[in-house]
């Protein structure tokens, strides 16, 4: 069995624009469990336990989905919280795409379900970058104002991304395969 999710992996240099954006705002929210910027990523589809003879037909799903979609420019802007800044739970960057998200993470989905991965987060796709998450759902008003300006430069998605998540005192993700967008 292996946990997985699906996603895009931003570069580097964008990752470094996000965490020189987000030191400047942390100081001051000490009580949040900051996401270590080494397992950031925006997930198309979060799978949860997959058995192993899963994975060869997941690998063709996913390959054909991703096929199915051209690459797409991308750039981090704004920010908010889950489910409101008022009671914020998490506290994310926002995402401009060209063209939008939401059909390329239905297709991976369907794909990963038809392979007899069910993508175990069923609510309605939202694209972000969680960065920090709270336990309470703390007024996150505040912070999210501090970094509602924010706009990154653009980056391009060429894949999407099957990955690994290894869970206990250190939480490490594991990019297994990388699916060409094509089209």
């Amino acid at each position: 069995m292996s946990r997985l999710f699906v996603a895009l992996l931003p570069p580097p240099e964008t990752l470094a624009e996000v965490a020189a954006a987000v030191e400047s705002v942390r100081p001051g929210w000490s009580r949040l469990r900051w996401i270590d910027p080494a397992l950031w990523h925006v997930t198309l589809a979060f799978l949860g336990e997959v058995p192993d003879r899963v994975l060869p037909e997941l690998g063709v799903r996913l390959a054909r989905a991703a096929a199915r979609h051209r690459p797409v420019t991308l750039s981090f802007a704004g920010a908010g919280a889950f489910p409101s800044a008022g009671r914020g739970r998490v506290f994310w960057l926002g995402l401009t795409a060209v063209p939008p998200l939401p059909r390329l993470a239905d297709s991976v989905a369907a794909g990963a379900r038809r392979a007899g991965a069910g993508e175990q987060d069923r609510k309605r796709f939202h694209p972000h970058l969680t960065l920090a998450r709270s336990r309470d759902g703390d007024d996150l008003r505040d912070l999210v104002g501090s970094l509602s300006s924010f706009s990154g430069r653009a980056w391009r998605a060429d894949a999407v991304h099957l990955v690994s998540s290894h869970l206990g005192s250190s939480v490490r993700y594991e990019p297994l395969e990388a699916y060409s967008l094509g089209g």
